[in-house]
């Protein structure tokens, strides 16, 4: 086995979704995960804490980007019209790799303490959107009100664009559901 690949991360991850797409979450080990992808276990735990970090690793850049892209919005923009670019951001990313978030997605889904962990990983997506709200200025309880519709709507949209079988885009769903949640909130 060689020492360095420049795709390590990216052969692990492939190797742990196949598996835990294969045979389970639970029942697939780490040394099974190094060994699918010809590296050793060593070098596993240099790039992942435990195999749960496959699935969740990109999460710190996703709130990086949500987190970016309100703090540089436009100034005068409205709180919504902002984290609504921001979940645009994110969906140019995940278009990215489509196949990826419906296994992943999948994966999530079938494990109860997965489910758990994503939930804890959206909290924190959304304390990290209010706090950069309150940051460009956006007072309380609006910055919090706004984060949280964003991010639900976020997680509905990723939910519908995964599971849809039409071959939308995922900035199409987005734009349809802030839509929606702007037509519920104004009492249409």
């Amino acid at each position: 086995m060689s020492r360095w690949q420049p795709d390590t991360r990216e052969r692990l991850e492939r190797a742990a979704l196949d598996l835990f797409t294969e045979h389970g979450f639970a029942e697939t080990t780490v040394p099974q995960i190094t060994a699918r992808a010809g590296l050793t276990t060593r070098t596993f735990f240099r790039h992942f804490a435990d195999k749960r970090e496959v699935l969740f690793f990109r999460s710190a850049d996703l709130q990086q980007l949500f987190v970016d892209t309100v703090t540089h919005a436009p100034e005068g923009t409205a709180p919504l019209d902002t984290v609504a670019a921001a979940v645009e951001a994110a969906s140019e990313v995940l278009e990215e790799r489509p196949a990826w978030s419906r296994e992943r997605f999948a994966v999530i889904s079938a494990n109860p303490a997965l489910q758990e962990r994503e939930l804890m990983k959206m909290a924190s997506l959304t304390t990290g959107v209010a706090e950069a709200l309150r940051g460009r200025g956006v007072g309380e309880p609006v910055a919090s009100l706004t984060a949280e519709a964003g991010i639900a709507v976020f997680r509905v949209a990723f939910e519908v664009w995964i599971r849809a079988t039409d071959g939308r885009d995922f900035r199409g769903v987005v734009r349809d559901s802030f839509a929606q949640l702007r037509a519920v909130t104004s009492g249409s």
